[in-house]
């Protein structure tokens, strides 16, 4: 394909990502799903599994695709334009961030943590062990160190953007609940990363990499925490206009900082979503005309990335996955063994862990929920363990639908033990 032919290919994709996206959503929300579940599962559903299934001509001549990368396809512009997606959503998800209320529980948030690390990591680690001992889910190369460290990270991820969307729209931000869970999600998920910094690291066999991973995340972190921050926060005004209001240089300001930590990190290795959150958690909160800078931010951001970008990740992730080679029934003892260590090692240890943190029943069970649902930040890792060919494909579509399961039982099963009864106390 030339690249005129490509940018047409790619309109007409657009048009049917985001069709079916809609059709799927308001076919979800009848059974109490939000509209992001929807699109994980519309992403499969027009991937090999479903579409190249029953129309594989047709599939193939709506997507091209070549795993081998022999010749451009689809994923010349999708994957970069997925990235972008995900990027941005971070990037509000840190918008958001509220680090001053997870700072007055962050101990209950460090032990809910810990128990959502710890367990998960075991039970993962010891299936990477077995599976890389019975043959067929990891390539050759992948060692059973990588194995086990590969798929422990898998099961310490928590759905950090959609655990933040469900407090936001579940009325929980700022409640003992809410903030114990977005704390403990965000130091899971930064952990997960480091386990798949020296997975990466090994793989390369470039144990320096690790180093530079981890360390270059610290420093990264110190210095927008410690540097940026406090000079932004002091020139806020370089974000608005002479009314006081968000200015289009100051969006372009903005993104161009959101653009530059995903940068950095994308180049240590740790993924460009994590600069994007940090940059995003920095940006001043200083009151304007009509609310806050970085509420401004959101207003004009959120909309496009929500509607346009994110669908296209979760359909470059339904293209990469193949359900139907799970053809045997030791497939799927394997995908039921990774979902039965997925729900106890997150869902229980994180419930146990926030009682033992000395929260209520109640504010554990929603916790456990919460902490469970593995969605977009689950596809990501897999997705990077998959493109680096850590993992084979048949793990790879075990490991989402992991994913899409844990993540389609959040939303409902916390309604049922948690919306239902009074509000927890903030």
């Amino acid at each position: 394909m030339n690249n005129l032919h490509l940018a047409i290919q790619f309109f007409l994709q657009i048009a049917i990502i985001l069709g079916v996206c809609r059709i799927v959503g308001r076919i979800a929300k009848y059974f109490g799903q939000p509209q992001v579940v929807a699109e994980m599962i519309a992403g499969v559903m027009l991937g090999p599994s479903l579409f190249g299934y029953f129309a594989p001509e047709l599939q193939a001549t709506l997507f091209p695709w070549d795993p081998k990368q022999t010749k451009r396809d689809t994923s010349c512009y999708l994957f970069p334009a997925s990235q972008l997606g995900l990027a941005l959503y971070m990037f509000i998800v840190g918008l958001e961030f509220r680090t001053d209320i997870v700072r007055k529980h962050f101990a209950s948030s460090l032990i809910v943590s810990i128990s959502g690390m710890l367990v998960p990591f075991l039970l993962g680690g010891a299936l990477g062990y077995w599976f890389h001992a019975q043959g067929g889910l990891f390539p050759e190369k992948t060692t059973a160190f990588e194995a086990v460290l590969f798929v422990g990270a898998s099961m310490c991820i928590t759905a950090f953007p959609m655990l933040a969307r469900i407090i936001h729209f579940k009325g929980l931000s700022g409640t003992l609940m809410g903030t114990v869970a977005i704390g403990a999600g965000a130091i899971d998920d930064a952990a997960a990363w480091c386990l798949l910094a020296v997975v990466m690291a090994s793989f390369d066999n470039n144990p320096a990499s690790a180093i530079q991973s981890i360390g270059g995340g610290l420093a990264f972190v110190a210095c927008v925490t410690l540097i940026l921050r406090p000079i932004l926060a002091k020139n806020h005004r370089w974000f608005l206009d002479e009314k006081s209001d968000l200015s289009e240089s100051g969006l372009v300001l903005a993104i161009m900082f959101m653009a530059l930590g995903a940068w950095i990190t994308d180049y240590l290795q740790l993924h460009a979503v994590f600069g994007a959150f940090v940059i995003g958690s920095s940006i001043p909160r200083n009151t304007i005309s009509g609310g806050t800078i970085n509420r401004a931010i959101i207003d004009r951001m959120q909309p496009l990335t929500v509607a346009l970008l994110l669908p296209l990740f979760f359909t470059y992730s339904g293209l990469n996955t193949q359900i139907t080679l799970l053809n045997s029934w030791s497939y799927v003892g394997v995908c039921l063994a990774i979902l039965l260590a997925a729900i106890i090692g997150k869902g229980v240890a994180c419930s146990l862990g926030a009682k033992l943190a000395g929260l209520s029943t109640r504010d554990a069970l929603g916790i456990g929920v919460l902490m469970n649902a593995r969605g977009l930040m689950e596809l990501i890792i897999i997705n990077k363990g998959l493109e680096r060919g850590i993992i084979g494909k048949e793990l790879f579509a075990c490991l989402v639908i992991m994913a899409i399961v844990t993540t389609l039982m959040a939303s409902p099963l916390f309604d049922r033990l948690i919306t239902n009864s009074e509000r927890p106390p903030r």
